[in-house]
């Protein structure tokens, strides 16, 4: 097994355990609210119909499951796109009981390889999920294929970790990151800047935060710069 399957099967391994485990919109973990800088892009869209909407690394709907409720009156679509069978899974059940089953549009694949066709969406929204590729090659193709599958005055919002180190907490012993893709925030951001080009940013933030999760039974610390990078594309 070499690293990035290592990695990957930990990831999946915590993932699974938090869709088992908790509840979505339940206090207990991060799956209790959406993002608010998420939700915070619907009213923009506000007097738009047949609005379509791709989440990338969706989970089990934290943030496509109130889309959904806010557009389903608008002929809007959901598409959600995760690798996880649980996540899936999870997120099937959860459109059925808040009723937005026929706005979601379920997707397994990797977010690598998900074909994404030019102008197709008006938002795209990628939550901590764009660090989980496999090289920065690939990030870079993941992201310019959002910028083209986004139409005109479309928004795309990404949250991405950077900079992420890990601490078991019982012997303060630093470990190794399991993250896919570990880059500095200044690389991240340049990276971002150079695709983005052309765009309108509406916000872009650098916020250090820090989470308390197990890994293999023992609490880990994780630290983290997240940024959070909303644009608008090509307006006026």
């Amino acid at each position: 097994m070499n690293r990035i399957e290592f990695i990957r099967n930990e990831e999946k391994k915590y993932h699974d355990f938090c869709y088992d485990n908790y509840q979505l919109f339940k206090e207990g973990s991060w799956l209790h609210k959406p993002v608010k800088t998420v939700m915070d892009l619907l009213p923009l869209f506000s007097s738009k119909k047949n609005i379509n909407v791709l989440d990338l690394g969706s989970g089990v709907g934290r943030n496509s499951i109130p889309i959904a409720e806010t557009i389903k009156d608008k002929n809007g679509k959901v598409v959600c796109v995760d690798l996880l069978d649980s996540a899936l899974c999870k997120l099937e059940k959860y459109s059925k009981i808040y009723n937005v089953e026929e706005v979601i549009r379920l997707e397994k694949a990797d977010i690598e390889n998900f074909q994404i066709q030019p102008n197709e969406y008006d938002i795209i929204i990628a939550v901590s999920t764009l660090e989980h590729v496999k090289s920065e090659e690939t990030f870079e193709s993941v992201v310019r294929k959002m910028e083209e599958g986004t139409k005109r005055n479309g928004i795309n919002c990404l949250i991405v970790n950077s900079e992420v180190e890990e601490r078991d907490l019982e012997t303060n012993k630093k470990l190794d990151a399991l993250m896919e893709l570990n880059l500095s925030t200044e690389v991240m951001l340049n990276k971002l800047g150079s695709i983005y080009t052309g765009w309108e940013v509406l916000k872009n933030m650098v916020k250090p935060l820090e989470y308390n999760i197990i890994r293999n039974e023992r609490p880990v610390l994780l630290r983290t710069n997240a940024i959070t990078y909303v644009l608008r594309k090509n307006i006026g």
